[in-house]
């Protein structure tokens, strides 16, 4: 086996090759994870039956550990898009909020709908919905997509179930509901800086929007759309559900509601575990609409095609992680940096760099968390239950550094927005740098007194 420094070698010459294959050759994720989990494992003297017994291992655990859950996330989403919940949602935000702050409106719906939804799939949900809102308020285009985006993107990295956040707390073992707890915290004030930016260069950077349909021409397609409580009780229930089975599980409450032995942490450690509590959610969106084909048969295979995707590519980053946590080189980095005081902003460098360099928010939190797993102890981060907490919030601080043209999701806010290139880099690209260096600010900010 190869050791020392030619290990850290390697695995940069891993990431670089997968990073040539993502961005350059525009391989899928899945195979360009695959293939160089397999090269990386020979180039570092592992048998070739080891190799492969450690990819499909690391490929196993990890559908195990959340493939159920990813795909009931996407099924909820399908179901909140189709049935026209999120638009619902929307409209409930925007009542609260004020036709006056449409900018405002826009963030906290963007924030809402891509807990359950990934960002690019939101975006064009609720693009014509941002688009007819510009038109009736008078606020720019540009003002407006910027703060949508920035919404969508801080729950997407930040706030499981969506796929990245729960892979990266898996493998750093990180509670679930406390991820959750203090994702939503970091992430109000990431969407606040996002906001912020919007509201400063939005007005200057002005863009010629096409024809859009009317706000009410809008909402009239979706005919009789679901009530604001049916529509947020498939993202919030489960949600509260988790966070309820950490609340109790915690040391202290445990102890005092009598242990692990009581009805009440039996019965919330069942309803609050991620798979039941999601089940759950999806129950609650065939409330959405008639119980017909349509949405039992349709709807719910349109999220399992979406969510087979994204498990295939978080197990394939799996394996990888399992050689590179084989190959010992996160033990070797551990021991290299751990003179130096990178403490909670190591996970947050290597998961921006990654995300800036292929473009896949995804593939940088679950590569940067197989990094990150043995180096937990060496950067003062395994001491209390926090510590991996704090970690998975920091790689997805990291993973919104920066959006820009090898990412989807920034083509998406372009195209859907009728922007010119310099103008989304301008706009949506800074504002995902700024949204993320807040983040881990504020992260940085918690550890001080959490760790």
């Amino acid at each position: 086996m190869v050791q020392g420094s030619a290990l850290v070698a390697i695995l940069v010459a891993a990431i670089i090759l997968m990073v040539v294959m993502i961005s350059f050759f525009k391989f899928h994720p899945f195979i360009s994870l695959f293939a160089v989990a397999l090269l990386m494992g020979l180039a570092v003297g592992m048998t070739p039956a080891k190799v492969l017994d450690t990819i499909l291992n690391g490929f196993g655990s990890t559908c195990r550990g959340i493939g159920v859950v990813i795909l009931l996330g996407t099924i909820i989403g399908a179901m909140l898009e189709k049935s026209g919940a999120a638009f619902t949602m929307a409209d409930s935000v925007l009542k609260v909020v004020g036709e006056k702050r449409p900018g405002l409106a826009m963030s906290l719906i963007g924030w809402i709908v891509s807990i359950p939804v990934f960002c690019d799939s939101g975006f064009v949900i609720l693009s014509s919905l941002n688009k007819s809102l510009a038109r009736r308020s008078g606020v720019s285009l540009t003002t407006m997509a910027i703060a949508l985006s920035t919404g969508l993107y801080a729950t997407h990295t930040l706030v499981p179930p969506t796929p990245g956040p729960i892979a990266a707390a898996n493998e750093l073992g990180a509670d679930l509901g406390l991820v959750i707890m203090w994702g939503i915290a970091v992430s109000i004030p990431a969407v606040l800086a996002g906001y912020i930016y919007a509201l400063i260069v939005g007005p200057k950077l002005k863009v010629e929007m096409e024809e859009a349909e009317d706000y009410e021409t809008l909402k009239a397609k979706f005919g009789k759309l679901p009530s604001a409580f049916k529509s947020f009780a498939p993202i919030l229930i489960p949600l509260i559900l988790i966070a309820l089975n950490s609340f109790v599980s915690y040391p202290t409450i445990l102890e005092k509601i009598g242990g692990k032995e009581t009805a009440l942490f039996t019965i919330s450690n069942f309803i609050g575990n991620p798979v039941i509590a999601l089940s759950i959610g999806v129950i609650l969106c065939f409330f959405l609409a008639p119980f017909t084909q349509e949405v039992t048969n349709n709807w719910i295979g349109s999220g399992v095609k979406e969510g087979a995707n994204i498990i295939m590519i978080t197990a394939a980053g799996g394996a990888l992680g399992a050689i590179i946590s084989a190959s010992g080189v996160g033990n070797f980095i551990g021991e290299s940096l751990s003179k130096y005081n990178f403490g909670i902003f190591l996970p947050f460098i290597i998961a921006a760099a990654l995300k800036t360099a292929q473009g896949s928010s995804t593939v940088a939190i679950v590569t940067t968390a197989q990094i990150i797993a043995p180096m937990l102890s060496s950067l003062g981060l395994a001491n209390s239950p926090m510590g991996s907490v704090l970690a998975t919030l920091a790689i997805g601080a990291g993973a919104m550094v920066v959006s820009h043209a090898n990412d989807s999701y920034f083509w998406v806010v372009a195209q859907f927005s009728d922007m010119d290139l310099n103008t989304a880099y301008k706009s949506h690209t800074v504002a995902t740098l700024i949204e993320g260096v807040a983040a881990v600010l504020v992260v940085y900010l918690i550890s001080l007194y959490m760790l």
